[in-house]
C-alpha cells in the first residue's frame, strides 16, 4: 500500500514510513488507496507517450528513407522516360559555357556520351595514345590560355594512368578538370568492369574529388569543381561520372532496371527498388539550370603589405627579383606584369613558366650566376618563387638580406622559413598583382646602376665562357651546347618551347631563350619525365600560329614517342629536337662518380627519327659528319613543320662538363 504524506508534493512513501518532521515531531501518516481508474489512466498515458515516440521515430525514419530513395524529390519533379537526352549533353553544356575549346581523352565506353556531346557543341575532342598525355595536354592548355584544361578518361585503368600527370599538375599549380568514368553507382563494390575506389586515389592529389550520383547533379557539381580548381592556389579537381548518369534513360533502364516481371514479395521489392533507382537518377534531369561560371576567388595583398614592401625597396641598394611560375596565373595579364618589372628596373631571374616574361635582350634579365647574386643582394623579392630544392631550401640568401615573399599558398610561402631563412614580409596573395601594385607606388624609383652593371658584367662573362665550351668538340658526335645555340639562333619570335628531359634540357635552360611571355613549358617542381608529347599537343592547339619545339632527352622521349601518331592524326605539326647520348646522363654522372657503376643508365643510339617517320612524321638524324649542315637541317625541319608535318631531329651528342656538379636528387 502506498500513501501520500501531507505537505509533500507528490513523493510516494511506503506504508509505515514517517514523513514530515519539524518541532512538533513526526506526523502520523494518512493512508489513501489509489483507485483502479487512476492506475489505468497512468498506464494509458505511458503507453500513449511510447506510441507517440515510436510514431515520430518511424515517421522520421520513413522520411529519411524517402529522401534517400528520391521519393520526395519525385513528388515535385518529373521523369521523362522517353527522352533521348543523356548526361553527356549536360557535361558538354557546362564546358562550353566555361570557354572550353578542347577535351583531351583516350576513348572508353564509360565516357562515350561526353565525347559525342562535346563534339556536337563544337568542342574539339583530341584523343591521345596514353591517358597521361591527355592530362598533360589539358595542363598545357590551362597554363597558356588561362582557362580550365579538361581531360576525360575511362574507368579503372584509364583513371589510374592519369595519376602521375595529375600530381604534376598539383605541384605546378595548374587548374585542371579531370573527368573520370566509373561503374554504375548501384554496381559499385559488386565486381563491375573496371570498378575501383577512384576517389581515394585522388584525395591527396586534387583540391576536390566528388562522385556524381544523379543526372541533375552534373551541372552544379561541374560548375563548383571548375571554380574550385581556379580559385586560391589553383590545382586539379577530379569529378567521377558513373556510367548510369551519362547514358539515356532507356539504356540505363535496360541495364540496371531489373526484370519486367517477378514472383514473390522479395522479387517485387527488388524490382520496385531498381525501377525507383532509375527514376531517381533521371528525375528533374532536364530542368533548366545555370551553366555559367561561378566567381573565381584570388587572394590579394593588403594595401599595408604593399606599402611596407615599397618602403623597404626604396631603401635597397642591391635589390633582386625572382619571378616564379605562379606569377603567370590569371587574372593579371603577362604584358602588365612585364611592364611593371620594366618600370621598377630591378634585375630579375625568371623561373619555370615565367621564362620569356622579359625579352631576351632585356638589360634586367639574368640567367647565370644566381647563387652569387642572391648572396650579394640586400633585398630579395620572391614573386611566386619557393624556397625548396630549387633555391637550396633558402640557404642562398646573404646574411642580413631583407626577404619579401609573396605566394598564394601559405605552405609554399613559408617553405623552410623556420630552418634556413626568415621573411621580413610574408604576403599570402597573388604575386603578379603585388608586383604591379609596387610599380604604381614606386613611380620614379631607380635601381642603383652600379648594382645592375655589376650583374650584367658577370652575366656576359659567363655567357662568353659557355660559348667557348660550345665551340669545343666533344670526344664523339656533336657538342650538345653547340646544337642548342644553333637552334636558339633560328627560333622565330612566335616560337614556343617545351622542355622534357634531364641533362639535355638542363643545358638548354641556360642557352635557349624564350621569345615572349608564356612561351616556355616545363613540368615544374615534380620534375616529371614524359610531359613533352602532351605539352606540345596542347600548346600547338592553343597557338596554331606558333612554331612549337620540344626539347627531349633520349630517355624522356620514350614516354611519348607514340604521340607522333597523335600529331599526324590531329594535324598538329611540331618539331622535336632529341639530344641522343644513349644514356640517362643526369643520373649516370653522379652514380658513376659516387658508386662506380653505370648500371641501368645505358641506352643505345636508337634511330628515333625512323620511328617518327613510321608514325607519319618526318625524321632527320644529325651526327659529327653533319656538323657543317646543322643549320641547314634545322631550317629544313622548320620548313617541313610549316607544311604541316611533325618533325623529329635525332641529334647524336657527346659528353661535356657543362653540368658537372648538378644534382638529380
Amino acid at each position: 500500500m502506498w500513501a501520500w504524506p501531507p505537505g509533500v508534493g507528490g513523493a510516494l512513501l511506503p506504508e509505515g514510513a514517517v514523513g514530515g518532521g519539524g518541532s512538533e515531531g513526526p506526523s502520523p501518516l494518512i493512508v489513501t488507496s489509489l483507485s483502479p481508474s487512476s492506475i489505468t489512466m497512468d498506464l494509458l498515458t505511458a503507453v500513449g507517450c511510447a506510441v507517440a515516440v515510436l510514431l515520430v521515430t518511424t515517421a522520421v525514419a520513413l522520411l529519411g528513407a524517402a529522401h534517400h530513395l528520391g521519393l520526395l524529390y519525385q513528388l515535385f519533379h518529373k521523369v521523362e522516360p522517353k527522352s533521348p537526352r543523356h548526361g553527356g549533353e549536360l557535361v558538354a553544356d557546362v564546358l562550353k559555357a566555361h570557354g572550353v575549346r578542347f577535351v583531351f581523352t583516350l576513348a572508353g565506353g564509360h565516357i562515350s556520351p561526353i565525347l559525342v556531346a562535346a563534339e556536337k557543341v563544337g568542342i574539339r575532342v583530341v584523343d591521345t595514345r596514353h591517358e597521361a598525355t591527355a592530362v598533360f595536354a589539358a595542363d598545357a592548355v590551362s597554363r597558356l590560355s588561362g582557362r580550365i584544361g579538361v581531360a576525360a578518361v575511362t574507368a579503372g585503368p584509364g583513371v589510374t594512368n592519369a595519376v602521375t600527370a595529375i600530381k604534376n599538375a598539383q605541384m605546378a599549380e595548374s587548374p585542371l578538370l579531370l573527368i573520370g568514368g566509373a561503374a554504375a553507382s548501384l554496381q559499385k563494390g559488386r565486381g563491375a568492369l573496371q570498378d575501383i575506389d577512384q576517389l581515394s586515389l585522388f584525395r591527396t592529389l586534387c583540391k576536390a574529388c566528388v562522385s556524381v550520383r544523379t543526372v541533375r547533379q552534373i551541372v552544379p557539381t561541374l560548375r563548383h569543381a571548375i571554380a574550385t580548381a581556379q580559385s586560391g592556389t589553383p590545382g586539379p579537381v577530379f569529378v567521377e561520372l558513373p556510367i548510369d548518369v551519362l547514358y539515356p534513360f532507356h539504356v540505363v533502364e535496360k541495364e540496371v532496371g531489373g526484370p519486367k516481371s517477378t514472383r514473390g514479395l522479395r522479387g517485387k521489392l527488388i524490382q520496385w527498388y531498381l525501377q525507383n533507382y532509375v527514376r531517381n537518377l533521371f528525375v528533374g534531369a532536364w530542368e533548366p539550370r545555370d551553366v555559367t561560371p561561378l566567381p573565381v576567388k584570388v587572394p590579394l595583398a593588403t594595401e599595408d603589405e604593399m606599402q611596407r614592401c615599397a618602403e623597404l625597396l626604396s631603401r635597397a641598394t642591391k635589390p633582386l627579383v625572382l619571378v616564379g611560375s605562379q606569377a603567370m596565373l590569371p587574372p593579371t595579364p603577362a604584358e602588365e606584369l612585364r611592364a611593371a618589372l620594366e618600370a621598377l628596373g630591378i634585375p630579375c631571374y625568371l623561373g619555370g613558366a615565367a621564362r620569356g616574361l622579359l625579352p631576351p635582350d632585356s638589360p634586367l634579365l639574368l640567367r647565370h650566376n644566381r647563387r652569387d647574386a642572391l648572396r650579394d643582394a640586400d633585398l630579395v623579392l620572391l614573386a611566386g618563387s619557393v624556397c625548396d630544392f630549387r633555391l637550396s631550401y633558402g640557404r642562398l640568401f646573404g646574411r642580413g638580406a631583407v626577404i619579401v615573399a609573396v605566394n598564394r599558398d601559405r605552405v609554399q610561402l613559408l617553405r623552410n622559413a623556420d630552418v634556413f631563412w626568415r621573411p621580413r614580409i610574408a604576403v599570402r596573395g597573388d604575386a603578379a598583382s603585388f608586383v604591379v601594385g609596387l610599380a604604381q607606388r614606386l613611380r620614379g624609383f631607380s635601381c642603383p646602376t652600379h648594382w645592375l652593371q655589376r650583374l650584367r658584367e658577370a652575366e656576359q662573362q659567363k655567357e662568353r665562357a659557355n660559348r667557348e665550351k660550345a665551340a669545343t668538340p666533344t670526344a664523339q658526335h656533336l657538342n650538345p651546347m653547340d646544337v642548342l645555340y644553333r637552334m636558339d639562333a633560328l627560333l622565330p619570335p612566335d616560337s614556343l618551347l617545351v622542355a622534357d628531359g634531364g641533362d639535355f634540357v638542363g643545358t638548354a635552360a641556360y642557352i635557349v631563350r624564350p621569345r615572349r611571355p608564356l612561351s616556355w613549358l616545363d613540368p615544374g617542381a615534380f620534375g616529371t619525365l614524359g610531359v613533352g608529347g602532351g605539352f606540345a599537343l596542347g600548346a600547338k592547339l592553343c597557338r596554331p600560329e606558333a612554331e612549337v619545339w620540344v626539347i627531349y632527352g633520349d630517355g624522356s622521349l620514350g614516354y611519348s614517342l607514340m604521340e607522333f601518331d597523335t600529331f599526324v592524326r590531329h594535324k598538329t605539326p611540331i618539331i622535336a629536337l632529341v639530344g641522343n647520348d644513349a644514356c640517362w646522363s643526369q643520373i649516370a654522372r653522379e652514380q658513376v662518380a659516387m658508386l662506380g657503376s653505370n648500371v641501368a643508365c645505358g641506352l643505345e643510339f636508337v634511330d628515333y627519327h625512323a620511328a617518327a617517320e613510321a608514325l607519319g612524321g618526318k625524321g632527320f638524324v644529325l651526327g659529327r659528319p653533319d656538323s657543317k649542315q646543322l643549320d641547314a637541317v634545322l631550317r629544313t625541319a622548320q620548313d617541313e613543320c610549316r607544311r604541316g608535318r611533325p618533325v623529329l631531329i635525332n641529334a647524336l651528342i657527346g659528353k661535356t662538363d657543362f653540368r658537372e656538379g648538378s644534382i638529380s636528387v
